[in-house]
């Protein structure tokens, strides 16, 4: 038995929220133990101090779930992840990892007997796999430079792992005579993508068979093909599958590279036979993206999601099925507005389940495949962030803004869930939240619009309080009951502000028209939402109209930018974190082109594209700077290079030559998202230092 090996995760919690002395929290082996809170009131040390669940896998009997639960050690900066096990019924868990690496991408072998993971144990990320009952860890793979991914065959005869090949020289091997040089040569675009550049390497699926401790007789079933399966940066194993006999794989692939890559959001659903080893493009001559395969139980039909226009990431994201004898391929979500993602086939292969937003929360559908009809099967204020089947029963992640993830179980006759893990009771039940309420408010075109609102901890409606506005990213990402571990409203209203949250124009969630209404429109009618609803909310007897701040990040930062120029004087303090400043200098130095091209409405150049020309003339925040009158706080990581850090500092930078008060936070190791521990604690400090000093 391993010693006890005792170390601190370091809560230097606020002084004024938690005991004197140190506050600590002691994982012996491991194992977390709930700080004692001083305070109701959260603060961001305590909202970086949740177990945070994920990953969760239901036993091929359907009796048991496993799940990963990712605590932050503050003090050393970094994650520990373990793998538990828990009865669908539930009970007490089981923890099946206890190691200081993070083990991940757990999932079961289709028998049941073993429980297989990526581990970093050996030096680099490998497949192992452990028994239910947590005994025998034995490595499995030893592939040179790790997996990022895997997947059993349901015959247990073979195994398939994602594995990066470099198949592109870099400047060493091009020059290796200048061994210490330190440069990149591109020729191309796509060289970068969301938070790194590209590195020379492809992700590929390699399949090898399996002999139940052991792999052998390796295969690159995409030899020297410069493509990507996930595709770069989100995709993961979700994106491939097995059919059930155990002889197809089923992947998700962008055969584009370079500029073509850039403009392009057509993937497309490959099928590799290992008989033969053909590949053949199924969904060839659908355009936009076609994701997430997976085949029905008795192997005759293969569902997906897919989008129908080339270039729009934010289009509608529909349920499409084929009959595998036929190739007949139908959308079964031709009539319904709204979005589908995560599709779980039922056992007997005649229901799909799925999430889709609505009316800003995220519920659980089911699709009867033989009638074509869709049902709601939950309803609450939630978000499920997946949905998979036990038995008669299912089981599914759930938060809130009042409520940090956890797994439930649901019973799909009623809707109605239970709770199965209590990860994050501990200290839930220390804190006291605020109300969220939901509204409906007239917009400047009397149409409707739903508006979350926030209070804080022991509101008291004979106080005034100070307001903020929260400008939602996306910018088509609706403003649901997502908990989010920055952006958190809870955190927010903990610190005695009301939060004003509006699903504005360009969201989805509320129909493709709402949704699809900000694409060539970014300062348009979404700014006059975000304003009817701060303009709406201010008149209440509890917001103090003269102490409002606005706040946002990616296309709510650029929300801020644009805000500081036509506001009014409205605001009294702003925040734009990773926020679009110049749109003529993002379209020529982001990676994602399709983006741009399609929100923009074309290139600055192409003056005779009147969209686009209307965009950069009228929508673009640094042509309004002689506007600008409020404080405002910048906020950028230099790895985000789907906002080059460039653009905060061209807003920082013209607010200080104003002479406008104005911060610049800057995280040399951050992407578009802060992932630190210690960096999120600091943002935090540093977002309500400011807000404060403007508001209170």
């Amino acid at each position: 038995m391993k010693n006890l090996l005792v170390f601190t995760l370091i809560l230097t919690l606020l002084s004024a929220c938690m005991k004197s002395e140190k506050p600590t929290v002691l994982k012996n082996n491991y194992t977390p133990v709930t700080p004692k809170l001083a305070s109701d009131i959260m603060t961001p040390e305590v909202l970086w101090s949740f177990g945070r669940i994920g990953g969760a896998q239901v036993s091929p009997d359907g009796i048991s779930v496993i799940y990963g639960v990712t605590y932050f050690n503050i003090a050393e900066n970094k994650s520990y992840r373990d793998i538990y096990r828990i009865p669908v019924a539930g009970g007490e868990p089981k923890k099946l990892t206890d190691t200081p690496e993070k083990e991940g991408e757990e999932q079961w072998r289709p028998d049941g007997k073993k429980i297989g993971f990526i581990s970093s144990k050996s030096g680099s990320a490998q497949l192992w796999e452990i028994n239910p009952d947590g005994t025998g860890n034995t490595q499995i793979t030893n592939v040179e430079g790790g997996i990022s991914g895997f997947s059993y065959s349901p015959d247990l005869r073979n195994i398939l792992y994602i594995q990066s090949i470099k198949l592109d020289k870099d400047i060493h091997d091009l020059y290796p005579d200048l061994p210490l040089a330190n440069a990149r040569l591109e020729t191309d675009l796509m060289y970068r993508h969301w938070d790194s550049w590209h590195d020379y390497t492809y992700q590929h699926i390699i399949v090898a068979k399996y002999n139940d401790s052991a792999l052998s007789g390796e295969k690159d079933i995409m030899k020297d093909e410069r493509f990507d399966s996930p595709m770069k940066a989100m995709g993961g194993i979700e994106q491939i599958t097995w059919s059930p006999d155990g002889k197809t794989i089923a992947y998700t692939c962008k055969k584009k590279v370079g500029l073509a890559y850039a403009v392009s959001t057509n993937s497309d659903i490959y099928f590799y036979n290992l008989e033969s080893g053909k590949t053949t493009n199924f969904t060839e001559g659908m355009m936009g993206y076609d994701i997430n395969p997976v085949f029905s139980p008795d192997g005759l039909r293969i569902a997906w999601e897919s989008m129908a226009r080339d270039g729009y990431e934010a289009d509608k994201n529909r349920l499409f099925i084929a009959d595998l004898k036929t190739g007949e391929k139908r959308d079964f979500t031709a009539t319904f507005d709204q979005n589908v993602k995560g599709l779980v086939w039922t056992t007997d292969s005649k229901s799909i389940y799925f999430i889709s937003d609505i009316h800003a929360t995220e519920e659980i559908y089911r699709l009867d495949t033989g009638n074509g009809v869709i049902t709601r099967i939950t309803e609450g204020v939630h978000d499920y962030q997946n949905v998979l089947v036990a038995g008669n029963q299912l089981v599914a992640t759930k938060v809130s803004m009042s409520h940090p993830a956890e797994i439930y179980r649901v019973d799909p006759a009623t809707g109605k869930d239970e709770p199965i893990t209590a990860a994050t009771k501990g200290i839930m039940d220390q804190l006291t939240f605020g109300k969220v309420e939901s509204r409906w408010i007239t917009t400047t075109d009397k149409k409707k619009m739903q508006v979350w609102v926030i209070y804080p901890p022991h509101f008291d409606p004979s106080k005034k309080y100070p307001a903020l506005l929260y400008c939602e990213g996306g910018p088509q990402s609706t403003v649901s009951q997502f908990w989010s571990y920055r952006w958190n409203f809870q955190m927010m209203a903990a610190n005695g502000y009301i939060i004003v949250a509006p699903n504005r124009r360009g969201l989805p969630g509320f129909g493709q028209e709402w949704n699809e209404q900000i694409s060539g429109d970014y300062g348009g009618q979404n700014m006059k939402d975000y304003l009817t609803a701060i303009d709406t909310l201010a008149k209440e007897p509890f917001i103090d109209k003269n102490r409002l701040g606005a706040v946002g990040a990616s296309y709510g930062g650029y929300s801020v930018y644009y805000l500081a120029g036509h506001h009014q004087k409205r605001f009294k303090a702003f925040i734009s974190h990773c926020g679009i400043f110049n749109l003529e200098a993002m379209y020529s130095t982001t990676e994602e082109m399709w983006f741009v091209n399609w929100d923009n409405g074309g290139a600055y150049w192409d003056l005779n594209n009147k969209v686009a020309q209307n965009t950069y003339k009228n929508f673009s925040p640094h042509k309004f700077v002689q506007n600008w009158d409020t404080p405002i706080l910048v906020i950028h990581g230099e790895k985000d290079l789907r906002i080059p850090y460039t653009q905060g500092m061209g807003a920082f930078n013209s607010a200080k030559l104003k002479g406008i008060p104005a911060e610049f936070l800057f995280f040399p190791d951050e992407c578009h998202w802060v992932l630190q521990a210690q960096n999120g604690i600091l943002w935090q400090r540093v977002y309500f230092q400011w807000l404060d000093k403007w508001l209170k």
